[in-house]
């Protein structure tokens, strides 16, 4: 449920970048495509900003506007190599036999691009 505002935020700082001036002349801005990247230990679910975005997109600047989620799974960094791995389930283990830590890849939620056309 914490995706609504979530998503009523990527609407809000879309609208404002295509109406931020760079974009003049004659005819309509629309936002096309928004891209994000949601790591999957963000506590952000694609899926819901997806189903939330068609609801409140509509009749705003964003309503035919495209959504691509690049999903980043979580990784470990081996305290023995320094070689960073995907968990394997219920394991820690690196494939040099050390003992993976935590990082912040995985954990990232932030908009990557917004594509504006001016028609």
């Amino acid at each position: 449920m914490h995706e609504y505002p979530i998503t009523q935020n990527i609407i809000e700082v879309a609208a404002r970048y295509a109406n931020s001036g760079q974009y003049t002349g004659p005819g309509k801005t629309t936002v096309k495509k928004i891209a994000l990247v949601i790591g999957e230990g963000s506590g952000v679910t694609g899926e819901s900003i997806k189903l939330y975005f068609d609801i409140i997109a509509q009749g705003t600047i964003c309503e035919d506007a495209v959504l691509e989620i690049e999903n980043v799974k979580p990784m470990l960094k081996c305290k023995v190599c320094g070689r960073l791995f995907v968990r394997k389930p219920f394991s820690f283990e690196c494939e040099c036999g050390g003992e993976g830590e935590p990082t912040a890849i995985g954990r990232e939620f932030y908009v990557k691009y917004i594509e504006v056309e001016r028609q």
